[in-house]
């Protein structure tokens, strides 16, 4: 990013709950404005807002939508400019995530999975690409490891996240000779999954992990900070938080 008397304003949607609230008080911490994304997490969003704002004045911008209903996506960051007259950092988090065995998806559960991991992560970064190329900014996609190495029973939301990772590449390929990055953080075992796990399940995904133990949202927190911060000839590349799980698959 350009140097500026202004602090950076970076969009993450998905903004307010578990590695999306903690990448927004990672960033706020660093004096980085805030613009966070909810769909229906209303009073997690507002107390997050409040605890950010008791902190530094007109910090954070709440952004209520559905990103399914694309035209919402253009007016979202025609708001951002309108609150803040510029953004410097795209951060595509929101992500639904739920099983999908054969025989049992239809194509509402196809259409779901696709447009938020998918569609949105690119009409939003086409509708935010032309105010990043102004503070030579950056797009930060959050994939899997599983977009490469797939996760049984999870087919579509697998293919969705191998979408995003190429299109982490085709933009850092189309949006570099404007000095526009984009980059991807793929985690590993840092949340369990907000559906039922079983402490069976959890020793398992734990054994097969090189450092034999679990990441925190912190890890993706401090990635993340980086690539704004630090990486700045770095583009197209999807960086694994996994504490080496993909070298046991």
């Amino acid at each position: 990013m350009q140097h500026s008397s202004q602090p950076p304003v970076v969009f993450i949607t998905g903004g307010v709950k578990r590695v999306g609230a903690t990448v927004a008080r990672r960033l706020h911490a660093e004096g980085m404005n805030l613009v966070l994304h909810y769909r229906q997490s209303a009073e997690e969003a507002h107390a997050l807002q409040d605890e950010l704002l008791a902190q530094r004045e007109n910090s954070v911008l709440l952004l209520q939508a559905d990103l399914d209903h694309t035209p919402k996506l253009q007016h979202m960051v025609q708001q951002i400019i309108a609150h803040y007259g510029r953004l410097d950092v795209l951060i595509n988090n929101a992500s639904s995530f739920y099983p999908t065995r054969l025989g049992d998806v239809d194509e509402q559960i196809w259409l779901d999975l696709m447009s938020s991991n998918l569609k949105a992560p690119f009409f939003l970064a086409q509708a935010a690409a032309p105010h990043l190329q102004q503070h030579q900014g950056c797009i930060i996609n959050m994939v899997d490891i599983h977009a490469q190495r797939p996760l049984a029973g999870h087919s579509v939301y697998c293919a969705a996240k191998a979408g995003l990772v190429m299109l982490t590449q085709s933009l850092a390929k189309e949006l570099g000779s404007v000095g526009v990055r984009v980059n991807a953080v793929a985690p590993g075992a840092i949340l369990w999954p907000e559906n039922d796990i079983d402490d069976v399940a959890k020793q398992r995904i734990v054994s097969n992990i090189a450092l034999k133990r679990h990441g925190n949202p912190d890890d993706i927190a401090k990635t993340i900070l980086f690539l704004i911060k630090e990486a700045t000839y770095m583009t197209g590349q999807i960086l694994a938080v996994d504490g080496g799980r993909t070298l046991n698959q």
